[in-house]
């Protein structure tokens, strides 16, 4: 009996939540071909052809969606944010912002601020925005949950 054909989106999928989870980390077209089974070639046509745009455009996509979040909420600097969603270089991050959203990003927080938004303080943003710095990391360093687990004596960590 043959094994079950598995539709391609299936593998490009793969690719697309390694995207989301890693959006912040450097992510090259290898690393998400990889990721969907696929030559890197053949991924980037079968990523743009099942989501109507590039990796490339799927990854800055989601990495400025995550500079709008933190824009609204975190007390951090536009340079902070940069950094903390995965781009390099300050000047790209804020003409690739302004492109995307139609500001610029201290004109974008500005709107927003004015509008009533509760800022969190930055350093909570930056230790949850790191790798395992979060409870929705599992990093708490208490078997990933944000109180600590009783052990078998009963009494708490």
């Amino acid at each position: 009996m043959a094994p079950p054909v598995v539709p391609a989106v299936f593998h490009l999928r793969r690719a697309r939540d390694l995207i989301d989870r890693h959006f912040a980390e450097p992510l090259d077209l290898d690393a998400m071909a990889t990721a969907a089974g696929f030559s890197r070639y053949h991924f980037a046509r079968g990523f743009k052809e099942a989501y109507g745009e590039t990796p490339g455009q799927y990854l800055t996509r989601r990495r400025v969606e995550r500079a709008q979040d933190l824009l609204r909420s975190a007390n951090l600097t536009v340079t902070e944010i940069c950094h903390l969603v995965g781009f390099s270089s300050l000047g790209s991050f804020s003409s690739t912002f302004a492109r995307l959203v139609g500001a610029s990003p201290t004109e974008y927080r500005r709107v927003h601020v004015a509008r009533g938004a509760a800022m969190v303080p930055g350093c909570f943003a930056m230790a949850w925005g790191r790798p395992g710095g979060g409870t929705g990391s599992g990093g708490t360093g208490s078997g990933g949950t944000a109180i600590g687990e009783k052990p078998d004596g009963g009494t708490p960590a």
